[in-house]
């Protein structure tokens, strides 16, 4: 008799080299996103603001779009990843249309391209450094990004979950590219340094603006913060910014304080952005007697962070006359004795420029939740969707590509949201999709109708159900060839 090999030590099963021939897919959840997509009425929204196809012939401007997102959801990142997902009969049937082939995906994107617009900027050797202006194809998708957040902000106030509070959080980021086209950017690689904004509460992205490498964080950030609350719904009430020190720039500090804000659509913007420590706003904050400052926090090195008022005026000549002055808070981090920088100090200052008289602790803490809304934000974008990847050596293709890659963040923000238990909201793009996207299904026709059956556990599939019950749609027997 033989002996018995180890359980561990074999594989008990063999595998049969026929493909299977039923309607199934390992990806099935992704309907579910196609189902948010259908559901805030995209494929409308885009058909009334892009117009880039000359032919009617092949898919639609909103089904290649739905074909991206899924595709970004899905976890492709360029799209030749497209070539993964031919043949999925199960997801052609439950979309209605074959998913486009990557040559036709390419030949899309390429319709962003405008080369009179090209032909407007001005030469690199007369001027280095310049935003490039948006395509009309990427400003109709901006529009189309903004009807999607007010449509998520109505459906969140239909759940009786309306958001009244709207914290825009404002940060460049810099994408690696080895592109020829690609500029050099200020850590020494190359590539492009977006500009993002994200209405915090909702956890969705509402502006950006792409920009070459070359271009910094603090170049005219105005138009984008502009865009950013431009795309609030006016169901806002209360509105707010916060922003890095690429954000201490005089024209955006003087809109957001500007008396006109408080006759807009959720009244006036308190912000909180960190200062630029020029030599007059250094020399003040030094000035500070050892009894103003308060602690904060003690971190587990002993270093104390702490907080103080600073008593500074900035002699600027862009101030107004009637604008009441800005208040200045001045940040402290206080190593324990005997112990020192790598710089040799002992101590380092920052600071905090802001129009709101909340008490000090409380407002730097809400100022560094930042860190948690918007780089989070980039990370998910760049790392776990398609946004860290350039299609194209041109400049517009590339910020198509990026702007589907937020538009992807967003339905999933939704889903997770609206549909997701509370612990589960905050999970990241990887667990989402063991969560909804890589579930295994399959497609069958009963009664005239399709149906959709998971190979899942009842939790996972009351999920869904819960999506399906959010993002309303009429369900319809489609004729597929």
């Amino acid at each position: 008799m033989p002996a018995r090999i180890p359980l561990q030590s074999k594989t008990p099963f063999a595998i049969d080299s026929r493909p299977l021939t039923e309607v199934s897919s390992a990806h099935a959840g992704l309907l579910a996103t196609s189902r948010a997509f259908r559901s805030l009425k995209l494929p409308d929204l885009i058909a009334a603001n892009l117009q880039l196809k000359t032919r009617k012939r092949g898919c639609t401007e909103s089904q290649f779009i739905e074909s991206i997102l899924l595709l970004q959801t899905l976890g492709g990142d360029c799209p030749e990843d497209f070539s993964l997902l031919h043949n999925d009969s199960c997801l052609e049937k439950g979309l209605g249309y074959a998913l486009p082939k990557t040559r036709t995906v390419r030949d899309f994107l390429d319709l962003f391209h405008e080369e009179d617009l090209v032909a407007l900027h001005p030469k690199r050797e007369e001027q280095k450094i310049f935003i490039l202006a948006p395509s009309s194809g990427i400003e109709s998708l901006q529009r189309v990004q903004e009807g999607l957040v007010q449509r998520v902000a109505r459906l969140y106030g239909q759940q009786n979950s309306a958001l009244g509070i709207a914290t825009i959080d404002m940060d460049a980021t810099i994408i690696e590219s080895h592109k020829q086209s690609a500029l050099p950017h200020y850590e020494g690689g190359r590539g492009y340094q977006p500009l993002v904004a994200v209405w915090s509460e909702a956890d969705l992205v509402v502006a950006d603006q792409f920009r070459d490498g070359n271009v910094p964080a603090k170049q005219e950030p105005l138009s984008c913060a502009k865009t950013a609350f431009g795309a609030l719904p006016n169901t806002v009430k209360q509105r707010y910014f916060r922003g890095d020190s690429a954000c201490h720039e005089n024209g955006l500090m003087q809109w957001l304080r500007d008396p006109e804000r408080s006759a807009e659509p959720g009244g006036r913007i308190g912000f909180a952005i960190s200062a630029v420590l020029s030599g007059a706003l250094a020399g003040s904050v030094a000035m500070i007697s050892e009894k103003q400052w308060k602690t904060i926090t003690v971190e587990a090195d002993g270093t104390q962070r702490q907080w103080a008022e600073v008593d500074f005026v900035p002699g600027d000549k862009a101030e107004k006359k009637d604008s009441l002055p800005l208040r200045y808070i001045g940040v402290r981090l206080l190593k324990a004795q005997g112990s020192l920088f790598a710089d040799g100090s002992d101590r380092h200052h920052h600071a905090v420029v802001t129009n709101l008289d909340w008490e000090g602790q409380r407002l730097l803490q809400w100022q560094r939740e930042k860190a948690g809304t918007i780089e989070h934000v980039h990370d998910e974008v760049k790392n776990a969707l398609g946004g860290g990847h350039m299609p194209s050596q041109h400049f517009n293709v590339n910020a198509a590509w990026f702007k589907l890659a937020l538009m992807a963040y967003n339905l999933a923000s939704a889903i997770r949201g609206l549909c997701f238990a509370p612990a589960e909201r905050t999970v990241r793009f990887k667990k989402f999709r063991l969560m909804l996207v890589h579930i295994c299904g399959r497609m069958s026709r009963f009664g005239c109708k399709l149906r959709l059956r998971f190979c899942a556990s009842q939790s996972v599939i009351d999920r869904f159900l819960k999506v399906w019950d959010i993002f309303q749609l009429p369900t319809q027997a489609t004729a597929f060839k």
